[in-house]
């Protein structure tokens, strides 16, 4: 955030910042080539952007965009409590809420079909949890067993695995809504269970070499587990499959199921960790082509 903030208004005294230059700023922060602004050609051993003549206009995500302002709107909001400023200018700026993108998801037989490929699989457990309770990438990589409670069947997201500053570390989840507690469905337990033995015989065998880290779902020798590992163990599943589907669409497809089953969507949100109904209604409640049959056929019925 400090490459945005800092050299764009890091030289204005917090009172005599107006609205117009959060505005002009952010505007500036949303249209402004990345690559060209940090110089990112030097690195590369044939120029793609702005050294080669032709910017290749990567711009900031409309969800970073969003992000910066809020880090901007929070610092000043701060401000305003210890009466260092009247009043938080940044409040007054409006940014555009981000698209989000349609994920694709699994049939209950697409579904079962991976579960039932994936029953010998190393990580099988984690794929449970992953169709089971959505659980994100980043959420099922940096559960700790200390979150976990078998016996009464509850699990809770306590932290997240996230690439900081090149290195894989353990971060709390990014909002409030992130960090929940789920109850663990019979056969979330069962495969935990399983799971919980698989990798004593992993301790075992790896004796001295073991990293203890309390991780549910670490590497073969106890360490942090590489992210991009865990979509090539799912690449080879989805392609014997015949699936076009992301690791993220395993989420995507407990969500979407549950919202087809008419449980309700502020129930649906609490499983999820969304911050709010929108985001789970906008992102997945779309209705497949049955459901729209259906509901015409209704339509039609009633005005026939």
């Amino acid at each position: 955030m400090r490459v945005h903030l800092v050299p764009g208004l890091g030289g204005r005294k917090l009172r005599d910042l107006r609205a117009q230059e959060v505005r002009v700023w952010l505007n500036r922060v949303r249209e402004e080539c990345q690559c060209c602004k940090h110089g990112w050609d030097k690195e590369r051993a044939k120029p793609q952007c702005f050294a080669a003549r032709c910017c290749c206009e990567r711009k900031l995500s409309a969800r970073m965009v969003q992000s910066i302002h809020a880090v901007l709107r929070n610092a000043l909001e701060h401000a305003v409590r210890e009466e260092l400023i009247r009043r938080n200018v940044a409040k007054l700026v409006k940014t555009p809420a981000p698209s989000y993108r349609t994920g694709k998801g699994l049939s209950p037989a697409q579904a079962k079909l991976v579960l039932k490929e994936l029953r010998d699989h190393r990580l099988h457990a984690l794929y449970v949890l992953a169709l089971l309770l959505g659980m994100r990438r980043g959420e099922l990589l940096g559960l700790r067993w200390s979150a976990v409670d078998l016996e009464r069947g509850t699990l809770t997201v306590l932290t997240n695995l996230q690439r900081v500053g090149g290195e894989l570390r353990l971060v709390l989840p990014k909002t409030r809504s992130s960090e929940r507690t789920i109850p663990l469905p019979p056969l979330a337990v069962s495969a935990l269970r399983a799971h919980q033995e698989r990798q004593a015989q992993e301790r075992a065998a790896a004796g001295m070499a073991w990293q203890e880290n309390g991780l549910v779902f670490p590497s073969r020798i106890g360490t942090l587990y590489e992210p991009d590992n865990l979509r090539r163990s799912w690449d080879p599943v989805r392609k014997r499959l015949g699936l076009d589907l992301r690791f993220h669409d395993l989420r995507h497809t407990c969500i979407t199921l549950l919202l087809d089953l008419g449980v309700p969507v502020h129930v649906v949100q609490q499983i999820a960790g969304h911050s709010d109904h929108g985001v789970t209604m906008q992102v997945y409640a779309h209705a497949s082509l049955d459901e729209q049959r259906k509901a015409l056929g209704r339509l039609e019925d009633r005005l026939a």
